[in-house]
């Protein structure tokens, strides 16, 4: 296998140990991959910081077409990148699909805005007091820092390098140490457009070479996407150089189920909600607020449905369900089946692992579960869902707002004008109506409380690695 650090335009092996790579539906390991070292990290960093005046320095439209590059070998790759995913990830066809679609469509965006970017510079800004004028420009905010996790590599990268470039900066990307490899199409990509060297440097490792990114004094601006303990740690090694950053963390969010919904829909919905990539999503709504008046119904076709769902090896069969990526997490998600009965929860399907080989857990559901549980509380990160019964609208935010947490909603309701305030009304930075949760990059993706800080995706992606200058100058 080809070295997995891309360091200054040249691709190097790690001078640290050796991670395993695995393929979750086996259990097996599938790769090795070293991870780099403190001094790697400083030499991305620094090979960054060279990089970055003439990176910057390039028009907008010049980057977009770099950006275009981009979108372009993504879809001429797509058939091993779909089967990386699928192994690596455990990942079914359609959502790798999906994913890759994502980073697609995130390159090709940003290459458009990037391209509007020098008819937006130096426009004069209207002032009330004579004797005066002003411009504003805008300015890439440099060297970049990004962490992303392991449950969908392809798209969280794209949804940071694409925004990132766009806007002039330079980057040290570090990838998963769970799924090292799918991220490595993005140096091969830069190396094969000539990309300048050190404008994306990508430095493979775990907590320690991600400590070394994050507490760099290097770095410009830290993008990270991870648990809220982690963005905790990483927010701290901000704070003491009052660096920008951004913070995209975990969820515990609901669906709202009212009683004129249809309940076949309803359904189709809830399993999404929480069985896409096994559960295994920041954005996963892994609570279910069902009007008690339908609780029952719904119950028991969502019983059926789920036990017809299809879980197993991507790469065997066609499967609605993979594994869990890691075995880590698998053993994570068993601890809270252990809790629940522990605490005596009502199971009304799975609640329990499947036999091997892999790391594969039937999907979940506990009714009527107390708003004390950690089940109910804290983010599982699998295919487990907790249902609680609600008898009226204020009822149904006070439980859907109770959180920690504020990432996405989903309102289910026949009632639109009912379902637009119960969005207007919940603390969270995206709401689905009556949907699937369809991401689109020209919309925005962030959350509020617990859920992290600022937002990514759209133009207020772009704007989270730009600075603001304003010149001021008298007439007089």
């Amino acid at each position: 296998m080809k070295p997995a650090l891309f360091i200054d335009g040249h691709w190097v092996d790690g001078d640290g140990a050796p991670m395993p790579v695995h393929d979750p539906s086996l259990g097996q390991i599938m790769a090795q991959v070293p991870a780099a070292s403190a001094h790697q990290v400083n030499l991305a960093v620094q090979a960054a910081r060279r990089a970055l005046p003439g990176w910057r320095s390039l028009s907008g439209a010049r980057r977009a077409e770099y950006l275009q590059g981009f979108a372009r070998h993504l879809q001429q790759r797509r058939e091993g990148l779909i089967a990386l995913q699928m192994r690596n990830n455990g990942k079914p066809r359609h959502e790798a699909e999906l994913d890759l679609d994502d980073a697609i469509a995130t390159f090709d965006y940003y290459a458009g805005l990037a391209a509007q970017l020098d008819a937006r510079q130096d426009q004069p800004v209207p002032l009330q007091a004579a004797g005066f004028s002003a411009h504003c420009r805008f300015e890439a905010l440099g060297v970049v820092g990004m962490i992303v996790p392991w449950n969908f590599p392809l798209v969280t990268s794209a949804w940071k390098l694409a925004p990132a470039l766009a806007a002039g900066c330079t980057l040290v990307l570090k990838p998963s140490e769970v799924t090292p490899l799918i991220e490595q199409v993005y140096g091969e990509i830069a190396d094969a457009l000539g990309l300048p060297a050190g404008v994306l440097n990508l430095v493979a490792g775990a907590g320690e070479t991600g400590a070394a990114l994050s507490q760099h004094p290097g770095l410009d601006k830290l993008s990270f996407t991870g648990s809220t303990a982690t963005g905790q740690r990483v927010m701290a090694s901000s704070a003491a150089f009052c660096r920008p950053l951004t913070l995209e963390l975990g969820g515990k969010s609901p669906i709202l189920v009212f009683a004129d919904a249809d309940l076949d829909q309803a359904v189709h919905w809830i399993i999404g909600g929480f069985c896409w990539n096994a559960g295994q999503m920041c954005s996963a709504t892994s609570r279910l607020l069902v009007h008690e008046s339908i609780a029952d119904a719904l119950l028991q076709r969502l019983r059926s449905a789920l036990l017809a769902l299809r879980v197993g090896n991507p790469l065997e069969q066609e499967v609605d369900m993979g594994p869990l990526s890691c075995q880590a997490q698998w053993r994570t998600v068993c601890t809270y089946l252990e809790q629940a009965r522990n605490e005596g929860l009502e199971c009304l399907v799975g609640g329990h692992a499947l036999p091997g080989p892999g790391w594969f857990v039937a999907p979940t559901v506990y009714t009527d579960v107390p708003t004390s549980s950690r089940l109910w509380q804290e983010e599982i990160f699998g295919p487990v869902l907790c249902m609680r019964r609600f008898s009226d609208e204020a009822q149904a935010l006070a439980l859907a707002n109770d959180s920690a947490f504020g990432l996405v909603a989903t309102v289910i309701s026949a009632d639109l004008q009912r379902a637009e305030r119960v969005a207007a009304a919940l603390d969270v930075g995206h709401v689905w109506i009556n949907s699937l949760q369809a991401v689109f990059v020209e919309t925005s993706w962030g959350g509020t409380k617990g859920s992290g800080i600022g937002r990514e995706l759209g133009p207020w992606g772009l704007a989270a690695y730009q600075s603001i200058k304003h010149l001021t100058r008298c007439l007089g």
